[in-house]
């Protein structure tokens, strides 16, 4: 058995694992998620992160099974990996590639996040537009973090395939992040709006299953008189799966900007998402302060598309992961602190009607 296997078999036990203590603990309770609790949950998920770093850092090689310097030599241009290896000193090459491993890591994890906060304000108004009662929420993101954890892991296989097989596509992704960059950067202070009568998954689901007209608790399934019915709050469930299909045609792309090994782009991707769930618990009464943050999201994805691009001359001129990162970093800060210091005039903010009838 490969060790590209064991490492992703174990990742992938790990996460199973933490999602049904999770979703066990808070699924016995019908009370909404505290600040508290979502304090130390997103500390939790943030440390695991970090602490992946570690391993990675110190135990990157093991990933792809890089025990000689020809071995080291053929991953490095297989992924395509920024860092200049030293003939005849296997032990140093070895430590730059980890270094390497690590930081690119820990970037596409800064990038993934940043790109979810722009997600938590999609699901802020689809929580709110269907009515669902906030103590359901928790158990709505998490089977939709698995959904998730399902569908990236398709599309990131498929687009590391793809790229493999056809290099030209990295530059198809870096003008499309540009143009998408561009594109929220003009739509920026637009208010999104959803209508779930017509909603696009909303008429899709009723075409084909019969839908009960109210919410039955937490059930996403109801049986009455012999005949079964999906609820709203499976529906609900629909449209954030489709909502995390969307936002992944961009955020993917964005980490393939950072590294081209795909494993590395699955381990940042799944980090950030099993932390969007507790930062939403975290931020969804004050994300709206936040109002430069559209604006910061365009400049990074225009960013990281100019660095697909551009990334030839890049590595000439010497622009390495390290450099990529502060970029990032600088951007998500004076995004954040220039909402800080110039808020927004805030208006009125309808309140959640929590279990009225949506449809």
């Amino acid at each position: 058995m490969s060790h590209e296997i064991l490492f992703f078999g174990g990742f992938l036990l790990f996460i199973i694992l933490m999602l049904a203590i999770d979703l066990g603990l808070f699924s016995k309770s019908n009370k909404p998620v505290s600040f508290r609790q979502a304090a130390i949950m997103s500390a939790i998920w943030v440390t695991f992160a970090l602490g992946f770093y570690v391993v990675l850092r110190i135990w990157g090689y093991e990933l792809h099974d890089i025990q000689d310097f020809d071995r080291l030599t053929e991953i490095t241009k297989r992924h395509l990996h920024n860092i200049r290896l030293i003939p005849g000193d296997f032990e140093t090459s070895l430590a730059l590639y980890n270094k390497n491993l690590a930081l690119e890591y820990i970037t596409g994890y800064v990038v993934e996040y940043a790109l979810s906060v722009d997600n938590i304000f999609v699901m802020v108004l689809i929580f709110t537009s269907f009515g669902v009662p906030a103590q359901y929420y928790h158990k709505v993101l998490v089977w939709g973090i698995i959904g998730a954890i399902v569908l990236r892991f398709l599309f990131i296989f498929l687009g590391a395939a793809l790229i493999s097989q056809f290099g030209w596509i990295l530059y198809l992704f870096g003008f499309f992040l540009v143009y998408t960059g561009i594109n929220m950067f003009l739509h920026r202070s637009e208010e999104e709006e959803i209508d779930p009568k017509n909603h696009k998954v909303v008429k899709f689901a009723s075409r084909y299953f019969s839908v009960y007209p109210t919410f039955v608790g937490g059930k996403f399934f109801h049986r009455e008189n012999g005949k079964k019915y999906i609820t709203p709050l499976f529906l609900v469930l629909l449209v954030i799966e489709f909502t995390d299909l969307i936002f992944a045609v961009d955020s993917i792309p964005a980490i393939f900007a950072v590294t081209k090994d795909p494993y590395i782009v699955f381990f940042s991707n799944i980090f950030a998402i099993l932390g969007l769930r507790s930062m939403f618990f975290l931020l969804v009464n004050i994300i709206h302060k936040f109002h430069y943050l559209k604006t910061g999201l365009s400049f990074l994805l225009v960013f990281i598309g100019a660095k697909m691009l551009l990334h030839h001359w890049l590595d000439d001129w010497g622009f390495t992961t390290s450099h990529s990162l502060i970029i990032i970093i600088s951007i998500l800060a004076v995004s954040v602190v220039a909402s800080l210091i110039f808020p927004k005039k805030e208006k009125q903010h309808p309140k959640n009607e929590a279990g009225k009838n949506a449809f």
